[in-house]
């Protein structure tokens, strides 16, 4: 089974990762999705979210940006960054099991802003 998490706003794949207002959770076997549950953010705090992830054993992260101690994190954890996506969160997670989406690699730096990433 494969876990992925979409940083979300509702039903559509945010920008800002720490900023989402959910977490789409779809679970997957055979590259299908078999169940879809959503969680809300349970708060922004440095090194909390790729945490609180892993211990839903989440093996896939999609968002449209994150930075970049939350993408170091969850790379030491071994779960999967997929940045520069958009649009529907569900179609988000079909298009990364069909093979479809590619991480943009998408970092935000400007932490000076750190109110938006």
């Amino acid at each position: 089974m494969l876990k992925i998490a979409v940083a979300s706003e509702g039903s559509m794949v945010t920008g800002h990762f720490g900023h989402c207002e959910n977490f789409n959770i779809y679970e997957s076997e055979d590259n299908k999705i078999t169940k879809i549950s959503s969680v809300p953010n349970p708060g922004h705090r440095p090194g909390f979210l790729p945490n609180y992830l892993n211990d839903l054993n989440v093996n896939v992260i999609i968002s449209g940006g994150m930075g970049g101690g939350a993408i170091d994190i969850f790379n030491e954890k071994g779960i999967e960054v997929v940045t520069g996506a958009t649009g529907d969160a569900e179609q988000a997670a079909v298009n990364y099991l069909n093979g479809s989406l590619k991480s943009t690699g998408s970092v935000c730096h400007e932490h000076q802003h750190h109110g938006d990433c």
